[in-house]
């Protein structure tokens, strides 16, 4: 998961919890590895992230590829 290449594009990766400054490392450290950070606020929200990461595996166990990932559009 370091340095994810789609072509330039970078996936987003979410993140929520209640230490602001925790989060500054995190978004730090996802940014070196390439992942493009969305907070999402407060602890609260792991609750809507967490099963994020099980809609991620299904099209890995079924075709047994893992190269996807999310990404938060904006207009």
């Amino acid at each position: 998961m370091v340095n994810p290449d789609f072509n330039g594009v970078k996936p987003s990766m979410f993140i929520a919890g209640n230490n602001d400054a925790a989060k500054s490392e995190v978004r730090i450290i996802l940014d070196q590895f390439g992942w493009e950070t969305e907070d999402m606020g407060k602890v609260e929200a792991a609750r809507a992230i967490e099963p994020l990461c099980i809609l991620w595996c299904i099209p890995g166990f079924l075709n047994n590829e893992w190269m996807h990932a999310f990404k938060l559009l904006r207009k």
